[in-house]
C-alpha cells in the first residue's frame, strides 16, 4: 500500500486521531499526514501511506483553500470559539462594504505572527506549552500569502468567507488580524478545508470507504519512463544531465515510479528514490 488518502474529517477530532485510525484499520505504521487540522476544524486530509510517506515534504507545500465561519464581537486567546473570552462587544458596526474592502486589503504577502495555541517550536519547546504554564514568550512570524479571499454571507453577528492561502498560513490568526483592523473583536467559529493543491473535498471519503490515489497519480509533475541504462543510474540515486528542461520530473519503468528529481543547474539530482527495484 503506497500512495495518497484523501480524509474527509469529521469534528472533534484531531488529525492524529485520523492517522490513528488509519493506522488500525490498514495494519500499519507507514502512515502520515501532510498538514494539521484542529480539532474544531473540519474537511480535507491528505494522507501518506508507504512509499507515499516520502511525498510528505512536497505536498506539504501545497496551497490551501478554506471556509471559515466568524463570531462577531467575541475575541479570545485560542483565536477560535473554544478558547477563553479576552474581550466581549456588541458595540460595532459592520457594513459588508467595509467588510469587502478590510478582506481584500489582506490579498498578497504579510508577516503573520504564529498564534500561542499552537505546536510551534520556540526554544525546544512548542508555544501552547508556554501558554498553559503561563510563560512569556516572543511569538515568531512568517511570510504567508493570501492568494484569494471572498466574502460568501454577512449576518448580524458572523460572516462566512473563502480564502486560499499559501501553506503555513493560520486562518485563525488571519481572522484576528482582520479584527484588529476592523477594530472589532472576532474569534474563528468554524472551518473546513476544501482544496489542497489539486486535491478537492469532493473526492475525499471518510475511514470506513477509503481509496488509495497510487504513488504515479499523487503529483503533477513530468513522468518520463527510463530505458535499462538511465534505470540503474536512477534508482541508485546518481546525478544525471538535466535534458527535460523541467524543476522535477518522475522517472517510472515499466509504469512504476523509480525516483523524483530535482533541477540543480545543468544536473538532476534524486529528491525522492522509491524502494521498487
Amino acid at each position: 500500500m503506497d500512495g495518497i488518502i484523501l480524509i474527509n474529517k469529521e469534528k472533534g477530532i484531531t488529525s492524529r486521531d485520523v492517522v490513528n485510525m488509519l493506522c488500525k484499520k490498514l495494519n500499519t505504521k507507514r502512515i502520515g499526514h501532510t498538514g494539521t487540522l484542529d480539532p474544531i476544524a473540519t474537511g480535507l486530509m491528505v494522507i501518506s501511506i508507504g512509499e507515499g510517506l516520502k511525498l510528505v515534504e512536497y505536498l506539504t507545500g501545497h496551497d490551501k483553500e478554506y471556509i471559515a465561519k466568524v463570531k462577531l464581537g467575541i475575541k479570545t486567546d485560542t483565536y477560535d470559539i473554544t478558547g477563553e473570552v479576552l474581550e466581549e462587544s456588541n458595540n460595532y458596526s459592520l457594513t459588508k462594504e467595509k467588510l469587502i474592502e478590510t478582506l481584500n486589503s489582506f490579498k498578497g504577502e504579510y508577516e503573520q505572527v504564529v498564534p500561542i495555541y499552537s505546536s510551534v517550536k520556540v526554544n525546544g519547546k512548542k508555544l501552547y506549552e508556554y501558554a498553559r504554564s503561563k510563560e512569556s514568550v516572543e511569538l515568531p512570524k512568517h511570510l504567508v500569502k493570501i492568494n484569494s479571499i471572498e466574502l460568501i454571507d454577512l449576518n448580524n453577528d458572523n460572516f462566512t468567507f473563502k480564502v486560499t492561502v499559501s501553506s503555513g498560513t493560520y486562518i485563525r490568526s488571519l481572522i484576528n488580524d482582520i479584527g484588529n483592523s476592523l477594530n472589532i473583536p472576532m474569534t474563528m467559529q468554524e472551518l473546513k478545508r476544501t482544496k489542497v493543491g489539486k486535491y478537492k473535498l469532493e473526492d475525499a471519503t471518510d475511514i470506513d470507504n477509503i481509496k488509495i490515489i497510487p504513488l504515479l497519480d499523487a503529483v503533477d509533475i513530468k513522468k518520463v519512463e527510463v530505458d535499462d541504462s538511465l534505470y540503474k543510474k536512477v534508482a541508485n540515486g546518481a546525478k544525471i544531465n538535466n535534458i527535460y528542461n523541467e524543476p522535477m520530473i518522475m522517472f517510472i519503468k515499466d509504469n512504476v515510479p523509480i525516483a523524483i528529481y530535482k533541477s540543480h543547474d545543468n544536473h538532476m539530482k534524486p529528491y525522492r528514490v522509491f524502494y521498487y527495484r
